[in-house]
């Protein structure tokens, strides 16, 4: 039988909370197991979740630049260059010359979107897994905290704060 949780944030009164232990931890914990959730159910057809999502970001951004692809996931480029090796080693996208000799387009291939397809059955599977796992609450209370900590946290937010 599943246990349930309380409502943390109904319960504490915001002077009397304390933190118990490195909130870095405990975020990394959770986003490794949410990811292996994920990542279990997309190797069924041979993807990982940071894969599955670049060839979402690609289908819906493309043909698109590296350095544009690594600012609209959040990641550094150099991330985002190790990240598309397998991609562009399997076929699932390609990198062809941009307007000028020197810039380069991503786009997804024929057989990324055959890929991709595939792979969003297994994401649904996940997702709604979790849904029922974690419930819906708690799980629309955790994005909207995320949601406002991405915004918190934004380089401009906190740029203009320190003013």
């Amino acid at each position: 039988m599943r246990r349930m949780i309380a409502n943390p944030l109904s319960s504490i009164e915001p002077a009397a909370a304390k933190l118990q232990g490195c909130t870095n931890l405990k975020l990394r914990q959770l986003t490794r197991r949410i990811t292996q959730h994920y990542d279990a159910e997309l190797a069924r057809v041979g993807l990982r979740t940071t894969q599955y999502s670049l060839l979402s970001h690609v289908l819906k951004l493309g043909p698109i630049q590296p350095g544009a692809l690594a600012q609209a996931m959040k990641m550094e480029a150099s991330t985002l260059t190790r990240n598309l090796k397998p991609l562009l080693a399997a076929g699932w996208v390609d990198m062809a010359a941009g307007a000028d000799g020197r810039s380069r387009l991503i786009s997804i291939t024929d057989c990324g979107r055959d890929k991709r397809q595939a792979a969003q059955r297994h994401w649904k599977v996940a997702q709604t897994s979790l849904n029922r796992l974690l419930g819906m609450p708690r799980l629309m209370t955790l994005h909207t905290l995320i949601d406002e900590a991405l915004e918190l946290l934004s380089p401009a937010t906190s740029t203009a704060s320190n003013e």
